[in-house]
């Protein structure tokens, strides 16, 4: 097969010397595979195949578990810490959980790739990681609709909840007024003051692709923002916790 651009998203250990990896894959969505050999001492595939490092990959098998034939490096790897690296974690997990197995997602692939260049800047992480978000759910066919469940328009004064059932907004407390609601829908995720109504639709939307387990990078993304308020309450100061999740 002609090599393919990907990603890691997930790897753990496989028997002594290799690896159960999770990749996505321009053409192909998420691939599951053996690399075999890679946890050897001095396998050169050990290096290339991290987190957030472009790569070009070739497999065999026709089941659902794939064995790796080509690992090859096709760019530097994004150079992620703190909340950046955590951000960068919540995009993997959600896609190994939500992604059904070799189902083609180019557009996700390509958010992803962007949101990888965006996640060193902070100011840029919280609208990656939504552009992700909704491509995804567009890609899965979960994408919320912005009217009520009989099709009618938001009303800008009243209030609305996501319902999973319909993916439609009925009335609901606290929820979001339908005039945010009709920006968002209108495709302005990154409006000015839209930022965490647009975290909590996607938030809402995805619950129900996850499933009751939690995130583990979601509670890491909470305990760093507990950290941080402690230190800004201690310092007089108060500011925003991270944009992911």
């Amino acid at each position: 097969m002609t090599p393919e651009p990907a990603f890691l998203l997930h790897k753990r250990p496989y028997r002594e010397t290799s690896a159960l990896v999770e990749l996505l894959t321009l053409n192909h969505g998420r691939v599951r595979a053996v690399a075999q050999g890679v946890q050897r001492p001095g396998s050169r595939s050990r290096g290339r195949l991290q987190p957030f490092s472009p790569l070009h990959v070739t497999w065999v098998g026709e089941g659902e578990l794939k064995r790796l034939r080509l690992m090859e490096s096709r760019g530097a790897t994004a150079l992620l810490a703190g909340e950046g690296l955590l951000c960068g974690l919540y995009a993997n997990e959600l896609l190994t959980r939500t992604l059904h197995v070799e189902l083609p997602v180019p557009e996700v692939f390509a958010f992803y790739t962007a949101l990888l260049e965006s996640l060193p800047r902070p100011a840029a992480r919280a609208g990656g990681l939504r552009r992700l978000e909704v491509s995804l759910l567009e890609a899965l066919d979960a994408m919320p609709r912005f009217t009520t469940a009989e099709g009618g328009e938001l009303d800008p004064q009243a209030r609305y909840v996501l319902d999973p059932a319909t993916r439609a907004f009925q009335p609901g407390q606290p929820g979001l007024d339908g005039r945010t609601l009709r920006l968002l829908g209108a495709g302005d995720w990154d409006a000015p003051g839209l930022a965490g109504p647009a975290k909590a639709v996607t938030r809402a939307a995805l619950a129900p692709l996850l499933g009751s387990r939690p995130l583990r990078s979601r509670e890491l993304m909470r305990q760093l923002a507990e950290r941080r308020r402690a230190g800004l309450l201690g310092a007089g100061l108060l500011g925003s916790g991270p944009g992911g999740g």
